[in-house]
């Protein structure tokens, strides 16, 4: 567990190295935060769940319990969260020592007392914060992209040129099966329990929907067409004036991404969609999104290997061909039709962790499989990550489904 940790906290730094002091401060909008922020609560959630169960443990600096809590409210009051960054104190040097503060404190726990109560919380720590790679990485994206200069977070890695994978749709399972986290390994508690779903007759694109096939649907009207929309995703596109995904240009040939501008590549997926722009694309293909039972049934039978963080590449990249269901894993978050909800018998972790996940079951939709951004050890096919239905600065796209 010692050597994990050392791991986990040390790619995040990784993640930062090319960033400087004023990247790491800015925040472009209420959604994000700054990366010195990301870097302070992850460290903050440490020393608040892990090295304060000590009831001797004094905290480095009390002003900083509340900068740096997200939204536990059972621990204390927070800094509102579109505020953040108007945080330039403490500076990012003082937010490194406490980094390296709260790891050497976990480190010498997990040397002395290891039990299992402790490598639970840590894991839980450590999933944590790997969601905030994540997030680091989305977040910087979309501040990049509001700078008129359109500076790249990294050097676009070399490609090779792929023929496009026909779309076919693959027959999914039919009757009762049991979907949820089956007991192996880590899991987030809105993944359980283990249950029965009663899947109808249905089947899966066999890969994502690419921004050649987007694109059509943007050139045939599909934004100026209210029929194809929710009334509250039509209400959002008129009031954003949504016309095309965010980071793609006007022009329709190039989008923004973290390499910097790039030529749209016509056989990648397409990718931060709202739920309401996913959702109408489906309706104009005549096909729907997938519900995440319907997901996890697939994603269960194929490897989780796939355009994860660790390839560097930090962008969908074309399908690779394939006779199976192809980026279950990686690439996009794929929206489902799938509200966040409870699974039945659901009961959220014990105290002030019982607030990471369950109180957000409302108004949120389902999304499944990780993205490029995604770190490879932290997505499995009982994973399930949400947000509200207007949310497009994450990697998030679709693959479609229909009925049998």
């Amino acid at each position: 567990m010692t050597a994990r940790f050392r791991g986990v906290r040390r790619r995040t730094l990784d993640l930062c190295a090319g960033l400087s002091a004023e990247d790491l401060q800015i925040q472009s909008m209420a959604d994000a935060s700054p990366g010195k922020w990301h870097l302070a609560h992850t460290s903050w959630f440490f020393e608040q769940f892990v090295l304060a169960r000590d009831p001797a443990w004094k905290p480095r600096n009390e002003a900083w319990l509340y900068l740096f809590n997200s939204y536990y409210q059972s621990v204390g009051p927070m800094h509102a969260r579109p505020q953040r960054g108007l945080l330039s104190r403490p500076s990012l040097d003082e937010v490194l020592a406490y980094r390296r503060y709260v790891d050497d404190a976990v480190g010498e726990l997990l040397a002395s007392h290891a039990d299992a109560e402790l490598t639970t919380l840590v894991e839980l720590g450590l999933q944590h914060e790997q969601q905030h790679q994540e997030l680091l990485l989305t977040d910087i994206k979309h501040a990049f992209w509001c700078n008129p200069l359109r500076p790249a977070y990294h050097a676009a890695p070399a490609t090779e040129a792929r023929a496009p994978v026909p779309l076919r749709f693959i027959t999914g399972r039919e009757g009762i099966v049991e979907t949820g986290h089956d007991g192996e390994g880590f899991a987030f508690d809105n993944e359980t329990p283990r249950h029965r779903e009663l899947l109808h007759p249905h089947a899966l694109a066999n890969r994502l929907v690419t921004n050649a096939e987007y694109l059509a649907f943007v050139r045939e009207g599909g934004y100026r067409e209210p029929g194809l929309w929710l009334s509250d995703g039509w209400a959002t596109v008129q009031r954003e004036g949504w016309q095309h995904p965010l980071y793609w240009d006007d022009d329709l040939s190039r989008e923004f991404t973290l390499a910097g501008m790039q030529a749209l590549s016509p056989h990648a997926p397409v990718c931060h969609l709202s739920y309401y722009e996913a959702d109408a694309f489906a309706r104009w293909a005549g096909a729907r999104l997938p519900t995440e039972a319907e997901w996890e049934s697939a994603a269960g039978q194929v490897a989780v290997l796939g355009n994860l963080q660790e390839t560097g590449r930090l962008h969908p990249a074309p399908a690779e061909p394939g006779d199976d269901m192809l980026q279950m894993y990686g690439d996009v978050w794929e929206w489902t039709a799938s509200p966040y909800i409870s699974y039945p018998g659901f009961h959220p972790l014990p105290g002030s962790l019982g607030e990471y996940n369950g109180k957000f079951m409302c108004g949120q939709w389902v999304l499944r499989g990780g993205s490029c951004a995604t770190p490879r050890g932290h997505v499995r096919a009982s994973y399930r990550n949400f947000f509200p239905p207007h949310a497009r600065w994450q990697f998030s796209g679709l693959r479609l489904g229909q009925d049998r």
